[in-house]
């Protein structure tokens, strides 16, 4: 149960840290819709984001792990929506925590109180594209 928006993200951070596939999940609504930067225009429901979520954890180095912080959010809230974005960073550590890697998306985050636990109903991740080379611009 998420009974605070800030136990959501800790569980993000938590679960994409242990590369727990069911924990990461455990907030997002059966009908979330995710615009994300990665292999997909979207994903519709939550076991269309399992499959990717899935690929991802596993798709990881062994030995390595992803360190998150939602950075530079700011938050809306009332007594059943929320809407939260910020920078979300993706630091790839290996096992003495040393850093090999880091990258930086802009997210947003809808959520909803369903049964009294906070809900991510829309998530939308994105990167700027350069002008000069059509590139993604990684922070």
């Amino acid at each position: 149960m998420f009974a605070e928006v800030s136990d959501v993200f800790k569980n993000y951070k938590d679960a994409v840290y242990e590369k727990d596939v069911e924990k990461f999940l455990a907030p997002y609504a059966p009908d979330v819709q995710l615009y994300d930067c990665w292999n997909s225009w979207e994903y519709n429901g939550i076991e269309e984001w399992k499959a990717a979520v899935t690929e991802w954890f596993i798709g990881l180095e062994e030995g390595m792990w992803l360190r998150t912080e939602l950075s530079g959010e700011s938050s809306k809230e009332n007594t059943d929506l929320a809407h939260v974005q910020g920078n979300m960073s993706f630091a790839a550590v290996d096992g003495e925590g040393k850093e090999l890697r880091k990258m930086v998306n802009r997210f947003t985050f809808l959520l909803e109180k369903v049964d009294g636990s906070w809900q991510i109903t829309h998530e939308h991740s994105s990167l700027p594209i350069s002008t000069e080379d059509s590139k993604a611009i990684f922070g």
